[in-house]
């Protein structure tokens, strides 16, 4: 495990302070930020594969309006609402406890994994073996029974008269399992096979083969490979830790350190981690970046998600008044049909069918429809509904725009179409994905604008010279 400076007695005596060689390069509604914060921000969001790069410049206002939204979450008490304090309590612990493993700890559960599984043993030997089963159901007719047991006795003639095992075991065994294999049952200690079977498979010496013998299961043949002692706790070492680690020991070994920690130091254990990840984070300026990129990150995505980004997707008026002001913005290269395609039973559907939409509004083509011929048992059209263009749909390509064949649906013979065509967006829910998208990011836009008149913001324009170079 790596240890910490912090003594456990007086873990609540203060953190270590670093040295204070990073300077503020800005300072956000009176909140330093440090170069090394904004560099760390700045290299890791213009890495390599990037492909809109910043020049520091450019950044400098991204980032600042970043922070922004991070003030205003703050003054919203976002880190107070219970669901964002579990998931920022989640990233502390996920953070802290690869630093927190207890190789004691660890090692005292393989141990006792080893000392479980000799005593399961109960100091008999392993045994390495192969069988061969011959099924017989304890209900089994007296037919059956001597039938089963003609064949075993066939199987033992032919395995004594020189036979491979493993030949005989692929083709005769009834425990398909072990018979794929050969008839292997690999390793085997006392309380792992059924009683009657172990005892038989216990009295063979090495390289013996059993005669047949009957238990709840069948006939068994029994071939004894090697029997050896239960290996000492360094043979099976490695491979038991490798079994805890699949169930997770190192994390179990973190939390119990982080328990033991609290009880010692009488504090909850939600205290002692905020302790913990503080003195980490507080000797490694990565980990100290990270874990506040996280946190800033936590509060603002919550904050805009709920104030701008799903109230703006919420506002179809608002959409609809931004459609309105930017059509010019929303434009097709070619023209869209706009309606459905009514794949039907037989053409008196069809007409039936566009017959009863005159005077129905669009949106509720496809329902009017359904509900007037389709019911559970019986189902007389299917709708395809949508603003196609050309390409989108090989029917409304023949039936529409007059190019390639009409292409009917299994069960539903005849197709036709109802709708119109349009040269551009009609309203903004011909292009709703677009505009829905464009209306978030301007009234993100907009917010900004308003945190900026009310946070103050000072940069420092000779630190930010400074950045990567110095």
């Amino acid at each position: 495990m790596k240890k910490f400076t912090l003594l456990v007695a007086g873990i609540f005596c203060g953190l270590t302070s670093m040295a204070q060689t990073d300077p503020v390069i800005m300072k956000i509604n009176g909140q330093n930020i440090t170069r090394g914060e904004f560099e760390y921000s700045f290299n890791k969001n213009n890495s390599e594969g990037v492909l809109d790069k910043k020049t520091v410049k450019e950044y400098v206002p991204l980032f600042v309006d970043f922070k922004l939204k991070v003030e205003a979450a703050k003054d919203a008490k976002i880190d107070t609402l219970t669901s964002i304090r579990k998931e920022l309590r989640g990233y502390k612990e996920q953070m802290i406890l690869p630093e927190l493993v207890d190789s004691t700890f660890i090692e005292r559960e393989a141990r006792k994994t080893y000392e479980n599984t000799a005593a399961r043993f109960a100091g008999e030997d392993i045994l390495n073996a192969a069988h061969i089963l011959v099924l017989m159901r304890q209900t089994a007719t007296e037919a059956q029974q001597l039938a089963a047991k003609a064949r075993i006795d066939s199987i033992y003639d032919v395995l004594k008269g020189g036979a491979d095992f493993a030949t005989v075991a692929k083709e005769c065994s009834d425990d398909k399992g072990s018979a794929a294999r050969g008839g292997e049952l690999g390793e085997f200690g006392k309380g792992m096979m059924i009683p009657d079977f172990e005892n038989a498979a216990y009295a063979l010496k090495e390289g013996e083969m059993s005669a047949p013998f009957k238990t709840t299961a069948g006939w068994h043949i029994v071939l004894l490979h090697n029997r050896h002692q239960f290996e000492p706790y360094e043979f099976h070492r490695d491979n038991i830790y490798k079994f805890l680690e699949q169930r997770g020991i190192k994390e179990a070994s973190a939390n119990a350190y982080i328990d033991s920690l609290a009880t010692l130091n009488n504090v909850s254990r939600d205290e002692m981690v905020d302790k913990l990840h503080d003195e980490i984070v507080s000797k490694d300026p990565e980990l100290k970046n990270l874990a506040q990129e996280y946190y800033d990150g936590t509060l603002m995505y919550e904050l805009v998600n709920t104030n701008v980004w799903t109230k703006a997707q919420n506002d179809e008026e608002g959409q609809a008044a931004y459609f309105k002001a930017h059509q010019k913005d929303y434009t097709w290269d070619e023209p869209r049909f706009c309606g459905i395609v009514i794949h039907a039973k037989d053409n008196a559907t069809i007409k039936s069918a566009k017959k009863m939409l005159k005077g129905v509004a669009e949106p509720d083509w496809a329902k009017t429809l359904t509900t007037a011929f389709n019911n559970d048992s019986v189902k007389l059209v299917r709708i395809e509904r949508g603003i196609f263009k050309k390409g989108d749909n090989k029917n409304v390509d023949a039936l529409v725009f007059k190019s390639g064949e009409v292409k009917p649906m299994k069960d539903f013979p005849e197709t036709d179409v109802f709708g119109k065509n349009a040269k551009k967006p009609r309203t903004y829910k011909d292009v709703k994905g677009q505009v829905t998208t464009d209306f978030q990011n301007a009234e993100e836009k907009k917010w900004v604008e308003e945190l900026r008149a009310k946070y103050p913001v000072e940069i420092y324009d000779n630190v930010v010279d400074t950045v990567n170079n110095h």
